[in-house]
């Protein structure tokens, strides 16, 4: 049974959310804080958070930052915030979904069971991660990558990159997160390096490299693998 962590300071709207989640079959927990919420998600049992971004302590975006440094859950945001730019941040700091308030429940359990499956596809930590019947290969272990049967030959970067996508099939990752996966927490440079880095990536391992069909961009947020048919 997934555990669904619903945070928001207001009682009527985790309790409806919290009997949705039940009559579907989830196992529901509660928090009113970031800093409650933040302690539940490092027990490591929560397998996806719904965030309210008014939070009596800190803001939701604040949370979702912290989640981000330890834990890859995915997250919902859930806010009256309805910009396009509030979506892009909260986007940007690692959420996988944007529900605006006033909000239909049932739509709000449909995206969690939508990323639920894909969080199947998540963090795939096998040996070997094959896409399109292996058109393209991922061997983790050998740092090997292999395109239509082909060994393709990366850097060092290029294949950290690569691994960091492909084990996240659809999730978004910004050129921050990517930089500090692929560059490392003490690099000073600036973050559009890993575009370079995408490009080049694109040309070893694309039919076209202009009209990509693994590597994503998503505009003004980052990149994210788009490879389907996870083997």
């Amino acid at each position: 049974m997934k555990t669904v962590l619903m945070v928001d300071d207001e009682e009527k709207i985790r309790e409806v959310v919290v009997s949705y989640l039940q009559k579907e079959g989830f196992q529901a927990m509660e928090a009113e804080s970031g800093n409650q919420a933040l302690e539940l998600v490092r027990g490591g049992s929560i397998n996806l958070v719904i965030l309210d971004l008014m939070l009596p302590d800190m803001s939701g975006e604040e949370v979702c930052k912290k989640i981000r440094q330890f834990s890859p859950v995915p997250v919902i945001m859930l806010t009256a915030k309805v910009s396009e730019d509030d979506r892009i941040q909260g986007l940007t700091l690692g959420a996988d979904d944007y529900v605006v308030k006033p909000f239909s429940p049932r739509e709000l359990i449909a995206r969690v069971k939508a990323i639920m499956r894909r969080a199947q596809k998540d963090s795939l930590l096998t040996e070997v991660i094959s896409f399109q019947e292996d058109e393209l290969v991922i061997h983790a272990t050998q740092h090997e990558v292999y395109r239509h049967g082909q060994l393709v030959s990366l850097t060092p970067n290029e294949f950290k990159l690569l691994l960091t996508l492909a084990r996240h099939p659809d999730r978004i990752f910004s050129r921050d997160e990517l930089v500090e996966k692929v560059l490392g927490f003490d690099y000073e440079g600036d973050a559009r390096a890993i575009d370079q880095h995408v490009k080049n990536l694109r040309h070893k391992i694309e039919t076209d490299p202009k009209r990509p069909k693994f590597i994503i961009t998503v505009f003004a947020v980052g990149y994210r693998f788009a490879g389907g048919d996870v083997s």
